[in-house]
């Protein structure tokens, strides 16, 4: 037995309430359960009970034995003074506040169904990949499906309070902010964080001064990127060089903290050369971009948008020194998937959010309207039980496995609570 899952029967009120006595056989009448709190104090504040005909207003405590009180000191806080009633699972000692007066004490364990204990204990003693996956097909359409929005707004949030973490970072610029989320997923996983810590190497004024150039922009990333330090003597090559000397003396410039990037198993279209000049060209042929961004709604208004090529150079090239057949290189539509996915969803999200507004029904639009991310975690659940086979399912798929299943918090998830109260 666990304290979560006695938080959890009392706040469902997962138990028979219709005829509870204390210890010494006073009646209780639950008016209100209270708030649960997850901080420190007790566990449930301002809840109002009626016990032998007296109201009484105040905080419940809750531990699997009485005696846990002492073993946790609550004794000497006088943040339980105001503990109206001690729930426990199990009753093995009296407790008292500190004017010496007993605190009503209910043991839980007679008032709770046996199928629920049960249920509990198998969801939560499963060896499985996941904890409920012998009866997860088993799960309601509607909870499932209504769960899995819930944790793509909560998703949502969480990538919300970072990127508003890098708003204030980026001085309140909300076009730095884009700049710098949009080429961090231009890297993808394998060199994501390397082109975020590009990002952060160059102040956003001195890309706003070179976007009406798309050499200067290159030889900006590629020098950044330390992609300019070979004995090369291709012109192009040379001629970012140059300009990367320029704009290291102009704008006193500094790559120290850039992390190295990885070319080793990606293939060439995901080279880290052609996404920076993908990047390069979308920037010099995309004036304020942020705006355009909160402004398109559909997926092919997007793939409009970020549907750009390379600048010549690389069009017959990967790498500096190799040449290859001319091919022009354009952004992908599953790739442009993936930024709105991670980049301008979340950003404009956020925006709204900032605004204090609520954009959940455009967003939710545009999701449905994006294939589902194929991985092996979402393709995994959907062998367990087929769902609506798009982005916002598998954006909620992949919070639930992140922050729920892998940390057991079934008592927490709507998918658990419905197979603990089953029959």
């Amino acid at each position: 037995m666990q304290e979560d899952f006695l938080h959890y029967v009392w706040k469902h009120k997962a138990f028979s309430s219709t005829s509870l006595k204390t210890e010494s056989g006073e009646s209780i009448v639950i008016l209100k359960l209270g708030e649960h709190n997850h901080n420190s104090g007790p566990d449930f504040f301002n809840a109002q009970l009626n016990i032998d005909g007296q109201l009484w207003a105040g905080n419940v405590e809750i531990h699997i034995k009485s005696s846990d009180w002492y073993v946790h000191n609550h004794e000497k806080d006088k943040a339980y003074d105001n503990v109206i009633l001690h729930v426990v699972w199990e009753h093995d000692t009296e407790v008292f506040r500190s004017n010496n007066t007993v605190i009503p004490t209910l043991e839980l364990k007679q008032f709770v169904d046996a199928n629920l204990i049960s249920n509990y204990k198998t969801l939560l003693q499963s060896k499985s990949w996941i904890n409920c996956e012998t009866h997860y097909p088993e799960v309601d359409d509607f909870i499932l499906n209504n769960w899995i929005e819930r944790l793509y707004i909560e998703r949502l949030e969480r990538k919300s309070n970072d990127i508003l973490k890098l708003l204030k970072a980026s001085k309140n610029d909300w076009e730095a902010v884009l700049f710098k989320m949009l080429l961090k997923n231009f890297g993808l996983k394998v060199n994501g964080e390397a082109f975020f810590s590009l990002a952060n190497s160059v102040d956003y004024t001195i890309v706003r001064k070179l976007q009406n150039n798309i050499l200067d922009l290159e030889a900006l990333l590629f020098g950044q990127a330390s992609l300019l330090e070979d004995d090369i003597q291709e012109l192009y090559f040379l001629d970012l060089k140059e300009r990367y000397q320029f704009l290291v003396q102009k704008f006193q410039l500094s790559n120290q903290g850039v992390l190295p990037l990885q070319f080793f198993r990606l293939r060439p279209p995901n080279f880290p050369t052609i996404r920076l000049s993908q990047f390069a060209n979308l920037y010099t042929t995309e004036q304020q971009l942020f705006s355009k961004v909160l402004d398109l709604k559909t997926k092919d208004e997007f793939y409009e948008l970020f549907s750009k090529g390379v600048s010549s150079f690389w069009m017959t090239h990967y790498t500096f020194s190799k040449q290859s057949k001319s091919f022009k290189k354009r952004i992908t539509k599953s790739f442009i998937d993936l930024l709105l996915i991670n980049t301008v969803i979340p950003l404009k999200f956020s925006y709204a959010k900032y605004l204090g507004n609520n954009i959940n029904e455009e967003i939710f639009d545009l999701l449905s309207e994006l294939k589902q991310e194929n991985n092996s975690i979402v393709n995994k659940y959907m062998e367990l039980k087929s769902i609506k086979k798009n982005a916002l399912s598998s954006q909620g798929l992949l919070q639930l496995k992140q922050y729920y299943c892998d940390s057991n918090k079934c008592l927490q998830c709507a998918i658990g609570n419905s197979l603990i109260i089953k029959n």
